[in-house]
């Protein structure tokens, strides 16, 4: 059984590359039970979904237009939050 902190990882992991059919078993069946990584897990997916909007790889109209000044700060404050660890609550 996976704890919280292994589940951020995979959560963070299954961003970047398909992961093998057991970790996302175990994932899953963890994020069934955890309200506190199922947070982390749409937080994750929001943050992506958003810096894609962002960068233009995926342009969308109805997306509001954000000044250069805030893209940045919204950049370096992701930067930040990435560089730290997770939290657990296992």
């Amino acid at each position: 059984m996976l704890n919280c902190r292994q589940v951020a990882r995979l959560v963070s992991q299954s961003m970047d590359a398909r992961l093998a059919w057991h970790q996302r078993l175990a994932m899953r069946f963890h994020l069934l039970y955890c309200v506190w990584c199922r947070r982390y897990a749409a937080q994750i997916h929001f943050l992506r979904k958003a810096t894609k909007n962002l960068s233009g790889d995926q342009p969308d109209a109805s997306a509001p237009k954000l000044s250069p000044e805030a893209k940045d700060h919204l950049s370096k404050r992701l930067q930040e939050a990435l560089s730290k660890p997770p939290s657990s609550q296992s």
